[in-house]
C-alpha cells in the first residue's frame, strides 16, 4: 500500500532511532529497508535518518531559517496581478448573455470580428481597456469564467417522434456519411415540442430546418404536430433560405412522412429522404439546433394557446435573422480513430451567412442581396426585440396559470 506524507513521517520516526544505533552493516540494511517501503532516493533517506529530531539552519530565499528533517518548507510566490477582474467579468458576461452563452471557440470568433461594431452601440456602457480585453480574450478563459453561468441553464427534453408508416418504403434512407459533399439547397428538418411536462391534449410545436451545408437555419411555430400546419410551416421556410431547396431530409416522423408532402416534393423536383428508424445521427445536422437554436430561447414551458403560438413566430422572425447572421457555428471535417477514442477535428467557427458567401453554388446575385441585408441590420435592435417577444411569452405563460 502506497503510504502519505504523515505515514511515510511516522515510519521514518520509528526507524531512526535504530538507524543511530546500528553497525554500518545494520545500517545498510536498514536503508534498504526504508527505501523499499517509501520509495525515497537513497541520499535523502540518509540525511533524513541522520538528522532526525535535530533543528538544521540553512539558507532559503537569501535568509537563514531553522527547519527539522521530514517538514516542507512552503514556497512563497508572489501574487500575479489578474487580467481578468470583476470590472472585466461583468462586461464579460452582459456580452456572452447577449449571444446566448456560446461556446468559448465561437464566441472567441463573434468578438473578434464584432467588437467594432458593437462598440458604437451606446447600451454596452464598457471602457476602452476592458474592450481591448474582449478582443484578446481566448475561448479557454471564455469556459472558463462561464462555467458557472451555464450551470443555471442546463435542462433536459423529450422526443415526440411517432412513426409514419405510410410511404417509408416508397422514401430512401439517407445516413450521416452521405452529407459530406451536400451542396447548399439540402435541408434537414425535425419538430420540437413545447408541451411543458404534459403531453395531454394539443400543444405547439417547432419545425427547424437547418441547410447541411452552410448551416442556415429557420424555424416556425405551429400550432400542433398534424400534417396539415407542418405542411404550411415547410412552404413558408422554404421562402425564406437564401438559395433553393433542392433536398429535404427527415425522420420517420408522420408529420413529413406523408402523401401529400411526397406528392409536393414530386412536383417542386425535391429529393425527398428519411433516418433510419431510430438513429437520431442520421439527422444530427438539425438535432443539435433543436437545443441551441429552440431551447435555450424558449425553454421547456407549455405554449399551448393562439396568442403563445403568434408571439413565438414574431420572437423567431427576429431570432433567425440574429442566428443566421451574428452566430458563429462550426463544421466537423474528419474523425480519427486512435484505439478506442475518436478525435474530432472542427473547421474554423464562421457565422452561416458567411459560409453562404463563401459557396461556390450560390449565385452572386443572392450574395450581394445577402450583403445588403447584412449592412442594414442592427444587431442591438434585434436583440431588444428579442428580448421584448421572450418577456411577452414568459408573462403570456404565466397568465395561464395564475
Amino acid at each position: 500500500m502506497r503510504l502519505n506524507l504523515s505515514g511515510k513521517n511516522a515510519l521514518v520516526s520509528q526507524i531512526a532511532k535504530r538507524y543511530k544505533k546500528a553497525s554500518k552493516k545494520e545500517k545498510a540494511s536498514i536503508l534498504d529497508e526504508l527505501i523499499k517501503t517509501t520509495n525515497y532516493n537513497r541520499k535523502y533517506a540518509i540525511r533524513l535518518l541522520s538528522n532526525w529530531n535535530k533543528i538544521i539552519i540553512t539558507r532559503f530565499n537569501g535568509k537563514l531559517i531553522r527547519i527539522k528533517p521530514g517538514n516542507r518548507i512552503k514556497k512563497s510566490y508572489p501574487k500575479r496581478k489578474r487580467k481578468y477582474d470583476d470590472i472585466f467579468k461583468k462586461a464579460f458576461i452582459l456580452m456572452c448573455e447577449f449571444f446566448s452563452f456560446m461556446c468559448g471557440k465561437r464566441l472567441v470568433v463573434v468578438l473578434r470580428n464584432m467588437t467594432d461594431i458593437l462598440k458604437q452601440c451606446k447600451e454596452f456602457k464598457i471602457d476602452e481597456v476592458n474592450w481591448i480585453k474582449l478582443k484578446e480574450v481566448s475561448a479557454a478563459t471564455i469556459d472558463r469564467l462561464l462555467k458557472p453561468e451555464r450551470k443555471k441553464y442546463q435542462i433536459k427534453g423529450r422526443s415526440y417522434t411517432k412513426r409514419g408508416h405510410l410511404l417509408k418504403d416508397s422514401i430512401p434512407i439517407k445516413t450521416f456519411g452521405e452529407w459530406k459533399e451536400a451542396l447548399p439547397g439540402n435541408i434537414s428538418a425535425d419538430l420540437v415540442g413545447h408541451d411543458g411536462g404534459n403531453s395531454s391534449g394539443d400543444f405547439c410545436f417547432t419545425l427547424t430546418a437547418t441547410d447541411i451545408a452552410t448551416g442556415w437555419t429557420e424555424i416556425r411555430g405551429i400550432k400542433n404536430k398534424a400534417q396539415k400546419w407542418a405542411f404550411e410551416a415547410i412552404k413558408r421556410i422554404r421562402k425564406l433560405f437564401p438559395m433553393d431547396v433542392i433536398g429535404f431530409h427527415s425522420d420517420n416522423g408522420g408529420e413529413f412522412i406523408n402523401a401529400h408532402f411526397y406528392r409536393y416534393c414530386k412536383k417542386e423536383k425535391i429529393s425527398f429522404t428519411r433516418s433510419r428508424a431510430n438513429k437520431k445521427n442520421d439527422n444530427c445536422y438539425v438535432e443539435q439546433k433543436n437545443f441551441d437554436v429552440v431551447r435555450k430561447l424558449v425553454g421547456y414551458r407549455r405554449y399551448d394557446t393562439d396568442e403563445e403560438l403568434e408571439i413565438l413566430n414574431k420572437l423567431y422572425d427576429n431570432w433567425r435573422i440574429f442566428v443566421n447572421f451574428f452566430h458563429p457555428s462550426v463544421k466537423l471535417v474528419k474523425k480519427i480513430r486512435m484505439g478506442s477514442k475518436v478525435k474530432k477535428i472542427y473547421d474554423n467557427p464562421q457565422m452561416p451567412y458567411r459560409r453562404v458567401l463563401e459557396s461556390n453554388s450560390i449565385s452572386d446575385e443572392i450574395k450581394t442581396k445577402l450583403k445588403n441585408q447584412f449592412m442594414a441590420l442592427n444587431p442591438i435592435e434585434i436583440k431588444l426585440n428579442i428580448d421584448k417577444y421572450s418577456n411577452m411569452l414568459l408573462e403570456l405563460n404565466k397568465m395561464k396559470y395564475e
